[in-house]
């Protein structure tokens, strides 16, 4: 999953937003300095990637996609997914997807200075473009695809990725809808095991 669904699936838990949002990087085992829930929060991220990567609705979204984009279909997924949870953000939250998205980014900028070095440098750009909430918007997901495309030097193709979200978008939304019944209902699980340990 994207941004959106990782801070989403965090529920209300300030330090385990956190570290769910820097999970990406954080190396290895290089989180023990780190609050538990912050060390939690890094491990739920993970626990996420695993079970989304091995999902057969994620499975068969991906082999929607052109076979171009290679081993790039997986983080293509990821941004579609995070595009239906904005569209369809009251389905999922009774806070307005505007003020949730502030709520994070004023979290984030507060707690800055915990966050790795490479995630702080990409955080205002996150704010003054406002990802979050313009995920809800194809034009939104396209300057992410076309940033994403941009750091893989061309390679990943990822900027026509839109045409594949545009040729499926029925598909992939009824994928997400599906899919992310079972994440929540995992995620939910495991928040629970983090507060029993």
């Amino acid at each position: 999953m994207n941004f959106l669904a990782h801070l989403y699936l965090s529920q209300q838990n300030t330090n385990i937003i956190i570290g769910n949002f820097m999970a990406d990087g954080i190396r290895a085992n290089k989180f023990e300095h780190y609050a538990e829930e912050i060390k939690q929060g890094i491990l739920l991220h993970r626990e996420i990637d695993t079970f989304t990567d091995a999902h057969p609705i994620v499975r068969q979204s991906k082999r929607r996609l052109h076979p171009r984009y290679k081993h790039y279909k997986g983080v293509i997924i990821d941004i579609f997914y995070d595009h239906y949870l904005a569209k369809n953000w009251r389905d999922y939250s009774a806070i307005p997807l505007d003020i949730y998205v502030q709520s994070v980014y004023d979290l984030l900028q507060e707690n800055r200075q915990v966050l790795p070095k490479k995630t702080q440098h990409m955080l205002p750009y996150m704010i003054e473009y406002n990802w979050l909430y313009n995920y809800q918007f194809i034009e939104g997901i396209q300057r992410v695809l076309n940033g994403m495309n941009n750091r893989t030097k061309q390679k990943s193709q990822m900027h026509l990725a839109v045409e594949d979200l545009q040729q499926f978008n029925l598909e992939f939304e009824q994928d997400f809808t599906t899919f992310f019944k079972d994440l929540q209902s995992f995620t939910h699980k495991k928040l629970l095991e983090f507060d029993n340990s």
